[in-house]
């Protein structure tokens, strides 16, 4: 069991599935138990896969004091997270809606509210990152400042800019000069993605870079090693909604690479938890715990 420090959104989820996309304009419609609401944000996602996988987990985070935010540490406590270090101190609570469709596309707004110009009190985040193996820095303004503390610290820290474009990208370039495994996702790529990891282990200084392609799987360059190769997805359950996909991957990696240090080993076992999880509803649904995880890894092994 490793220590983790998360440091990212909490957000309140409402959900609204649909036949397909363009979405038609309609004056009203009843689906049926197709519209839920849950408290989400990168942060929890991350926070509550790793508690589910059975890390020691300590979130930093911030919501408001309104309907939203009262609802989080009733979420939390229910998840065995600690909210010590989640301060009712904005304005609002951060909100998203997510549309998704039967084939698991999904279209993504959110709100955040005041949190990107709200700064998390330093002295609370130093005695959480204290005694945590590795710091989980969601690229989130407020995790920004904790970058060069947990570099000064000597803790490893892992972050997920997503969907990104360019190296000089003026809001991720901190956490991507920071970052010693460092994700992303392939959407809005300006070339291939092995290409794509080659420019970005040579621009940047992280050990493992993996870059998250969808339903083709995922890319893992590691630098000690001199490895890079596409890992294919896994096929386990029908897909519901590809929300949080990449957060839990993200997550599953970082709390088997915390434990072992064996970045490839981490993702194939990633890419099992990730599959699994969409076939769930929600960003913070879906999750397995280890041994759920490690008995269809094995399975699959000996099948393949």
């Amino acid at each position: 069991m490793s220590k983790i420090l998360v440091s990212g959104l909490i957000n309140f989820e409402t959900t609204l599935k649909i036949d397909r996309f363009p979405l038609e304009y309609f004056p009203v419609t009843y689906p049926f138990f197709g519209v839920n609401g849950t408290v989400s944000g990168v942060g929890y996602n991350v926070a509550k896969a790793l508690k589910k996988l059975g890390d020691e987990v300590r979130l930093i985070s911030m919501t408001g004091d309104d309907a939203c935010g009262r609802i989080v540490p009733v979420e939390l406590g229910a998840a065995g997270i600690a909210c010590e270090n989640v301060i009712k101190m904005l304005e609002h609570t951060p909100q998203s809606v997510i549309i998704f469709e039967n084939s698991g596309r999904r279209q993504i707004h959110v709100d955040l509210k005041d949190i990107q110009r709200t700064q998390y009190p330093f002295d609370k985040f130093e005695a959480a990152a204290e005694k945590c193996d590795l710091m989980a820095l969601c690229n989130i303004n407020f995790s920004r400042r904790f970058l060069s503390a947990a570099k000064k610290m000597r803790k490893p820290i892992a972050t997920d800019v997503h969907a990104i474009s360019s190296l000089d990208d003026d809001y991720n370039r901190d956490f991507m000069e920071a970052a010693d495994v460092l994700f992303m996702s392939d959407e809005l790529l300006p070339c291939e993605p092995a290409e794509w990891a080659r420019i970005v282990m040579s621009r940047f200084k992280s050990e493992v870079v993996v870059i998250g392609l969808g339903a083709r799987g995922a890319l893992i360059a590691v630098r000690s090693k001199d490895i890079m190769e596409t890992i294919p997805a896994c096929d386990i359950r029908p897909v519901v909604n590809t929300i949080g996909a990449g957060d839990s991957l993200f997550s599953a990696f970082i709390h088997f690479y915390a434990a072992a240090g064996d970045a490839y080993s981490s993702l194939k076992k990633a890419m099992v938890f990730a599959a699994w999880k969409i076939g769930g509803n929600g960003g913070a649904d879906g999750f397995l715990n280890e041994a759920e995880l490690l008995e269809i890894y094995e399975k699959k092994a000996r099948i393949n």
